[in-house]
C-alpha cells in the first residue's frame, strides 16, 4: 500500500484501457448552481476538454480520500472544504470511475496547480453543456446534474423500531435513541437514486413516548407534533431537487411519500447497515 501503486493503465470488461490499476475517481464541487470543472492540459488524454479533477485511486484508498487527494493536486482548491454527501460509479467490469460530489460554501479562485490542469473555473450548471466536455463527462453529466444536492433520509423510527424485536415496546424512548446512535455511527447508505453511496442529511421523526430524545451529530429528531405519518408525508413532499428516501414499511405511508415525489424503501435498508 503505497502512494502511487495504482498509476497503471489496466484494460477493462469492455476492452478499453483505462488510467487507474485500482479504479479512479474524480471530484466534482458544487456551490449554488455552479460546479468546479478542470480545463484539461493539451497534452492529457482528451486535451483541452472539461471535466473533473480527478485520476487515479491507490490500493488503500476509497473513492472520496482519492478524489480529494487528486483535487488537491492538480488544483489550489482547498479539499477540507468541501463536504462530500454522495458517490456515483461508472462500472466498466475490472474498472470502475466514481465521482464523487459534494458541497462547499463559497466559490474560492481555483488556479491550476500541475501540467495536468490547463485552467479551473466554476461553471453554471445550465452552460456545462456549452462547453466542449471530456466525452465520458459529458456521457455521466445528465445523470450528475440530478444529483447536486445532498440527499435526505427520512426515516419512521416507530416503523424501523417495530421491524425487530429488541424489547421496543418497554421503553419506546429508549429503543429510539438506540436506534439514533446506531444510525449516526453509520459511513454511507445506499438506495437512494442516483447514487450508488450517500452520506445524506437523516430525518429521524418520533411520535408519542419515543418524542424527546432529542438530536445527536449527524442525525436530526424531528419530533411530530401529531400524527408521524403526516409529518413523514409533509418531509417527502419538499424539496424535489434534494432525492429523498422515506424508510418505512407502512403500506399507506408508502403510497403517500410515493405519490409525494420521494423514494421509499423498507426498514432493512437501514437495519442491514446496523452494528
Amino acid at each position: 500500500m503505497a502512494r502511487g501503486d495504482g498509476d497503471r493503465l489496466v484494460r477493462c470488461g469492455r476492452g478499453h484501457l483505462h488510467w487507474g490499476r485500482f479504479g479512479a475517481a474524480g471530484l466534482l464541487p458544487v456551490h449554488d448552481g455552479h460546479v468546479l470543472l478542470q480545463h484539461r492540459s493539451r497534452w492529457t488524454h482528451g486535451g483541452g476538454t472539461w471535466a473533473l479533477f480527478g485520476g487515479a485511486r491507490d490500493s488503500h484508498e476509497d473513492a472520496v480520500a482519492a478524489a480529494l487527494r487528486e483535487t488537491a493536486e492538480e488544483s489550489t482548491l482547498d479539499t477540507t472544504l468541501v463536504t462530500p454527501f454522495g458517490v456515483i460509479g461508472v462500472d466498466h467490469g475490472n474498472w470502475c470511475y466514481d465521482t464523487v460530489i459534494g458541497s462547499i460554501d463559497t466559490m474560492p479562485t481555483v488556479e491550476r496547480a500541475s501540467r495536468e490542469t490547463r485552467a479551473a473555473a466554476w461553471i453554471a450548471v445550465d452552460k456545462v453543456e456549452r462547453l466542449s466536455l471530456y466525452p465520458p463527462f459529458a456521457k455521466a453529466w445528465p445523470t450528475l446534474r440530478t444529483a447536486l444536492r445532498r440527499p435526505v433520509l427520512i426515516v419512521d423510527a416507530a416503523n424501523v423500531m417495530g421491524a425487530r424485536a429488541d424489547g421496543w415496546w418497554k421503553d419506546r424512548a429508549g429503543a429510539a435513541a438506540r436506534l439514533r446512535d446506531e444510525l449516526a455511527k453509520v459511513v454511507g447508505f445506499t438506495g437512494i437514486t442516483p447514487f450508488d453511496l450517500a452520506f445524506p442529511e437523516i430525518l429521524f421523526v418520533t411520535e408519542g413516548a419515543a418524542r424527546g430524545i432529542g438530536s445527536v451529530d449527524g442525525v436530526t429528531v424531528v419530533d411530530a407534533p401529531g400524527s408521524g405519518d403526516d409529518t413523514i408525508v409533509a418531509m417527502a413532499r419538499g424539496s424535489l431537487d434534494a432525492p429523498r428516501l422515506v424508510i418505512t414499511a407502512d403500506r399507506e405511508l408508502r403510497r403517500r411519500c410515493e405519490k409525494a415525489g420521494a423514494q421509499v424503501s423498507g426498514p432493512r435498508t437501514v437495519l442491514s447497515l446496523l452494528a
